[in-house]
């Protein structure tokens, strides 16, 4: 019990020290500041658009997986898990290496004069990166578990591909496409180094709320008091995010 109750207090006793330092009679006003609304907006405007490009792309690699043969499946689960346990930073310096002016594709968007890094859409790349393994991994042992029984049930019965994918596969696996969906948002709102490195830091433009954070507590930016608030907004969304997740999951067990 002492070593667990010691694991615990590591994980609960220094977000506790976050709620002690906020400034509760100027809440409202460190949330509402233009700065931090600014970074707000960025933040659930991005969060929102890489969480559409993750379920674009995610749904259909997720069926890939399920559906290939453990070898095949095995690789790819272990390509897409990377992201998850490499550090934020490298992803960025590969984004960047990528879209940069000197990377391959930056060279080829640049004679078009389009330019990635250091943009709004740079912050959205970086958040799908990062955020696309959650819902690929939470939607594809979704799928394993559902088993391919009732596809082939549908396609005995005349049901084309398309129609057994939106009137069996997926409602069947939609348990962990909303688990899936919510977690990768939670993720992108809550993404700072790959957008750091890859994104930048311009309030407006790039300045997500954690960039806003860390700026603060260095001198610059938003005030500090605006930065705890900001903290605490990001501690809350998790929180209201892993309940989500668990009543979910809770409703469709019953």
């Amino acid at each position: 019990m002492v070593p667990a109750l010691l694991g615990l207090a590591l994980l609960v006793v220094p977000l506790g020290a976050l709620v002690a330092r906020v400034q509760w009679a100027t809440l409202w006003s460190d949330i509402t500041a233009p700065a931090a609304l600014q970074a707000l907006g960025l933040s659930l405007g991005t969060g929102l658009v890489a969480t559409v490009v993750c379920v674009l792309l995610g749904v259909p690699l997720a069926l890939v997986i399920a559906r290939a043969g453990s070898r095949i499946a095995g690789l790819l689960r272990v390509l897409v898990t990377v992201p998850l346990v490499l550090p934020p930073m490298v992803g960025g310096v590969a984004l960047l290496f990528l879209f940069g002016r000197t990377g391959p594709l930056g060279q080829a968007l640049a004679e078009w004069g389009v330019q990635i890094p250091f943009t709004t859409t740079a912050v959205i790349i970086a958040q799908v990166f990062v955020a696309l393994p959650f819902l690929v991994l939470a939607l594809e042992g979704a799928l394993r578990t559902s088993g391919v029984e009732y596809e082939r049930a549908a396609a005995t019965l005349g049901a084309g591909r398309w129609r057994t994918l939106w009137r069996v596969t997926l409602p069947l696996a939609t348990p962990g496409l909303v688990a899936g969906v919510i977690l990768c948002f939670a993720r992108a709102v809550g993404e700072f180094g790959a957008t750091a490195l890859f994104a930048g830091n311009a309030p407006g433009v790039t300045q997500t709320m954690p960039l806003a954070i860390y700026t603060a507590f260095n001198g610059a930016g938003v005030e500090q008091g605006t930065a705890v608030a900001l903290s605490l907004l990001l501690l809350v969304t998790a929180l209201v995010v892993l309940l989500l997740v668990r009543g979910w999951r809770q409703g469709v067990a019953r």
